[in-house]
């Protein structure tokens, strides 16, 4: 009998073996505004795959200056298009695994309730100090919102009262602090159960070019398991229905 358990065991054991041999674990780089739904996935994806994420955010100009270094990244989910797409042309990128993952929402936001009407005509009353919006050179938020700000005829009024945050998050943080009495952030920071708290105008998209976002394999993370099945991961159903419940739109 015992013979007989030792060669039921023994395939059981060289199963468990291979898929753990089979996990891989890898470095995401995230943009800033994806970070909340990002943490979700990754808990889905390595519960689903047994593969284990380590997850950096911030300002996807800031990681294209990082990976131009030699950052270990494998993956990166950028906030804009030209981002992956510039890595590709210096080779640092797999071009043909660029997609995008989701389109991000701009939306004026104050803590305060009441502030921001649902025109943004705010932004001409001049009833603020200070007004945050990210780093336009570095984060595709930022530039968006300088668009905008453009498009409306505001720009140059407002100029003296930008508290520019290093990245998307960094800018959130300003508002939601009260450093700055409104500023310009991604829906997706805002949503809380459908819900947005404080006072906001979701920027209509005519007034600046669409913020798609972009996903790309690494150069580093070409042939690895883990880098190839996060891209398809975010393809899922599974992703973009939690992408969507988040304000952006998915592709």
């Amino acid at each position: 009998m015992k013979t007989v358990h030792l060669l039921w065991a023994l395939p059981l054991a060289c199963s468990i073996a291979a898929s753990t041999a089979q996990a891989d674990s890898i470095s995401v780089a995230v943009a800033a505004n994806f970070a909340a739904p990002m943490q979700r996935i990754a808990a889905d994806f390595e519960r689903d795959t047994g593969h284990q994420l380590r997850v950096s955010s911030g300002a996807t100009g800031s990681f294209y200056a990082q990976i131009k270094n030699g950052a270990p990244y494998q993956v990166l989910l950028a906030a804009d298009a030209d981002t992956p797409a510039r890595l590709a042309q210096e080779g640092l990128a797999v071009a043909a695994s660029q997609f995008t993952y989701a389109v991000g929402k701009l939306v004026l936001w104050s803590n305060q309730t009441g502030l921001v009407d649902n025109a943004g005509a705010v932004l001409k009353s001049g009833r603020f100090e200070h007004i945050a919006l990210a780093n336009a050179k570095l984060a595709p938020y930022g530039a968006a919102a300088v668009q905008a700000m453009q498009a409306l005829g505001v720009f140059a009024a407002l100029q003296p009262k930008f508290v520019s945050g290093e990245n998307i998050a960094q800018t959130y943080q300003f508002v939601s602090s009260g450093n700055a009495a409104l500023g310009f952030v991604a829906l997706s920071q805002l949503l809380k159960d459908g819900k947005i708290e404080g006072s906001a105008w979701i920027v209509p998209a005519h007034l600046y070019q669409p913020i798609r976002q972009d996903a790309v394999l690494l150069e580093k993370g070409r042939g690895q398991p883990a880098a190839e099945a996060l891209l398809k991961y975010l393809k899922g159903e599974k992703s973009r229905a939690l992408i969507k419940s988040y304000g952006y739109e998915a592709r």
